[in-house]
């Protein structure tokens, strides 16, 4: 079977406090890109003043230098942040985040899901045929603020996105509630959860009984980033990040055929680390 897997740098930098400069971003994302990753979040076309860490996101696509099977991928939040995407260099992919939460729909796109739903149908529109919609279910296994949320929720969300013939959704784990029992729970009220993508959180060596039972569900798409950095400052806890992709690849390979370097994903992770340690 084959594997779909997103390198996600964009999810690792946006919370750091001090910028990366825009070199040493072309020069990680191009490492990755020669290290044969595919998929990559690397960006986003948001507000400078809500992310400044990636307020160079056409100045990095525009040096980069992708093969042709290269999918770049940059994070939007409103039709604006599509018109920049669709002149932007190199970028195959948008990811549109959409919550099952009311709340966070509207602290991460200042919009309610009344207005996010008719964005979605008009990005869909605007963006055919030039770059490929994903829409990620934020807060998709629950939320922090005690709102009420059944597993249901989600899959009645992944249902209406497919009506809208949306075809690429990944369900992400916003705060790094989804263990295994939960995860089940979800994908048990979907139907074809195999089609899914995955973007979870977890603390580290918490991760591999989510992995397994979404393997179980014949999920092929997952996320993670090096070293597990980053992760949604939501979470309340400093240990929650990104899966680390230099263990979970190898975790991996036992179902997957891998086209990626596999001798150079420590020495990735030591430079994901390093930028962390030194922009942080």
């Amino acid at each position: 079977m084959q594997l779909k897997y997103t390198e996600c740098p964009r999810d690792s930098w946006q919370g750091l406090d001090k910028f990366i400069p825009t070199p040493q971003k072309i020069a990680y994302i191009q490492k990755l890109i020669d290290a044969g990753f595919k998929d990559i979040d690397m960006g986003s076309f948001v507000s400078p003043k809500a992310v400044p860490q990636l307020a160079d996101t056409e100045e990095v696509l525009a040096e980069l230098k992708p093969k042709k099977d290269t999918n770049l991928l940059a994070i939007i939040a409103n039709l604006r942040g599509l018109e920049r995407a669709l002149k932007a260099k190199n970028l195959k992919s948008v990811g549109y985040p959409f919550s099952v939460n009311e709340r966070f729909q509207k602290q991460n796109t200042n919009k309610s899901l009344v207005q996010s739903w008719d964005i979605v149908k008009e990005m869909k529109e605007s963006s055919q045929g030039e770059l490929e919609l994903i829409v990620y279910i934020s807060m998709g296994f629950g939320n922090p603020y005690n709102d009420a949320w059944k597993p249901v929720d989600t899959a009645r969300m992944v249902g209406r996105l497919r009506d809208l013939e949306i075809t690429k959704i990944a369900l992400a784990d916003t705060v790094g509630t989804a263990n295994a029992e939960i995860l089940e729970s979800v994908l048990k009220e979907i139907e074809e959860p195999q089609d899914l993508g995955l973007h979870l959180h977890a603390k580290p060596n918490n991760w591999q009984e989510p992995i397994e039972k979404a393997r179980a569900y014949s999920i092929s798409w997952f996320e993670g980033a090096f070293a597990g950095i980053g992760g949604c400052p939501f979470a309340d806890d400093d240990l929650v990040g990104n899966l680390p992709t230099e263990v979970l690849l190898p975790f991996l390979a036992k179902n997957f055929d891998i086209a990626i370097q596999k001798d150079n994903l420590q020495d990735l992770a030591d430079k994901a680390a390093e930028i962390a340690l030194n922009y942080s």
